[in-house]
C-alpha cells in the first residue's frame, strides 16, 4: 500500500474519532418514501442483501422486505453440512433448495455459506464419531466428495462461497483443533480451497470470519487471521477475499472499537490483494440503555461509523445483513441483554418498520466512493 493510501486513511480514522460523539442520522420515514438499499448500494457498485432461513420463509412480510431491500441472499443454516449431511451417506438439499428458488425467482443472487465450518461442534455429529478412525487419504477423499456435490448441485447460481469459516480460535490467534485437522492438518484448508475452485471455478472464494474492532480477545484473533491470509498467499491457495462477519457489539463492547487497530488489520488484508465482504452485519445493543429512542439513535451511529470505514475501502463490494426484522435475529437467545428486553439489532423492527439503522445503512451507501 502507497505511503498516500497510508496518510489518507489515517486522516479518515481520524475524522471518524472527531465525529464518533457527534454523529448525526436521518429520522426514520416509511420504506415506501426511500429507495431501495439494494438501489443505493448499487449505484455505487455494491451488493446489498441478507440472510434467509427456514423460520423467516414462512413469513410473507419479511419475504416482501428481502425482495424490495436485496440484490443477494445467503442461506442462514441450510447450507451448512449439518443440514446437508446429518446423516452419512445422505444428502439433503432440500431445505437449501427453497431459499436457492425463493433467490431465482425474486432476481437475486445467491452466497453460499458454508462448505467447511472448521469448528467441531457444528459439525455432524457421525463426522466427529467417524474422524478417529480415518486416515489422512480418506479425510481428503470425504471432503472433496463432499464439496463436489454440494458445489455441483447448487452449480453457477451461487456467485461466492465462504468455503471455509471460523477457523482461527479467537483465545490461541491459531488455526483450531477440529477432526479434520488432527486427521490432515493445515492441509484440510489447501484440500477445501483447492476443491472449491475445481467445482465452482465461476465462485468467488471467501474465508469467513467473526474477528471483530473491539478491544478484548479480537487483538489475537485479528493477529491469527491475518497469519492465515499470509499463509493462504505464501502456499498459493487459491482464496479471493475477507468474509468479515461484523457483528458489532457481540464479542466486545460497543464503545470499545479499536478503530486504529482495525484499520491496519483491513489495511493489512487488502495490502495482500483480497477483496472484501461483510457477510453478517448486526449490532448488539445488549450494553446500551434500555430507552428504544437512546439504543436506536446509538446503533445507527455505531453503524454509520463501521460503514463508513469499511465502505472507503473499494475492495468492500458486498454488505449483507444477518436478518433484516428484529425479532428472528439471533442474538435474542444467543446474547440476551440483561434487562430480558428484546434486542433491536436489525434495518426493521417487530412491526416490519424501518428504524435508524436502516436509514444509517442508506446514509453510508450514498456517501461511499463508487467501485
Amino acid at each position: 500500500m502507497t505511503a498516500d493510501r497510508h496518510t489518507s486513511r489515517r486522516e479518515f480514522v481520524r475524522g471518524l474519532l472527531a465525529a464518533a460523539i457527534s454523529t448525526s442520522v436521518p429520522l426514520r420515514l416509511p420504506a415506501a418514501e426511500q429507495p431501495a438499499l439494494e438501489a443505493v448500494a448499487a449505484d455505487k457498485g455494491i451488493l446489498f442483501g441478507s440472510c434467509l432461513g427456514a423460520v423467516r420463509m414462512a413469513d410473507p412480510h419479511y419475504l416482501d422486505i428481502l425482495r424490495r431491500e436485496c440484490s443477494v441472499l445467503v442461506p442462514e443454516n441450510e447450507f451448512k453440512s449439518y443440514v446437508i449431511a446429518a446423516e452419512p451417506g445422505r444428502y439433503n438439499f432440500a431445505p437449501g433448495e427453497r431459499i436457492a428458488g425463493f433467490a431465482k425467482s425474486s432476481g437475486m443472487k445467491l452466497r453460499g455459506h458454508t462448505l467447511l465450518w472448521n469448528r467441531p461442534e457444528f459439525m455432524p455429529q457421525w463426522l466427529r464419531d467417524s474422524f478417529g478412525a480415518l486416515s489422512a487419504r480418506s479425510g481428503e477423499a470425504y471432503l472433496r466428495k463432499y464439496i463436489r456435490h454440494v458445489c455441483r448441485h447448487f452449480g453457477a447460481q451461487v456467485h461466492s462461497w465462504d468455503v471455509v469459516n471460523e477457523t482461527i480460535d479467537p483465545q490461541t490467534g491459531q488455526v483450531r483443533d477440529t477432526p479434520f485437522t488432527r486427521v490432515l492438518g493445515f492441509d484440510v484448508l489447501r484440500i477445501a480451497y483447492e476443491a472449491a475452485r475445481e467445482y465452482a471455478p465461476h465462485a468467488q472464494l471467501v474465508y469467513n470470519d467473526y474477528m471483530s474492532w473491539e478491544a478484548g480477545q479480537a487483538e489475537t484473533h485479528r493477529a491469527g487471521v491475518l497469519r492465515l491470509l499470509e499463509r493462504f498467499r505464501r502456499n498459493r491457495i487459491p482464496v479471493d477475499a475477507l468474509g468479515i462477519q461484523s457483528h458489532l457489539g457481540n464479542d466486545g463492547n460497543i464503545h470499545a472499537a479499536q478503530r486504529r487497530e482495525w484499520t491496519a488489520f483491513v489495511d493489512e488484508a487488502v495490502g495482500m490483494g483480497y477483496r472484501l465482504l461483510i457477510t453478517e452485519f448486526d449490532v448488539s445493543d445488549r450494553d446500551l440503555p434500555a430507552d428504544i429512542d437512546a439504543r436506536d439513535a446509538e446503533v445507527a451511529a455505531v453503524a454509520r461509523e463501521y460503514l463508513d470505514l469499511m465502505l472507503s475501502y473499494r475492495e468492500l463490494d458486498q454488505v449483507l445483513c444477518w436478518g433484516m426484522v428484529d425479532k428472528y435475529s439471533w442474538l435474542q437467545q444467543f446474547r440476551p441483554r440483561a434487562d430480558n428486553k428484546p434486542q433491536r439489532p436489525n434495518p426493521y423492527d417487530d412491526a416490519y418498520e424501518p428504524k435508524r439503522l436502516r436509514e444509517a445503512i442508506a446514509a453510508a451507501f450514498a456517501s461511499a466512493p463508487r467501485r
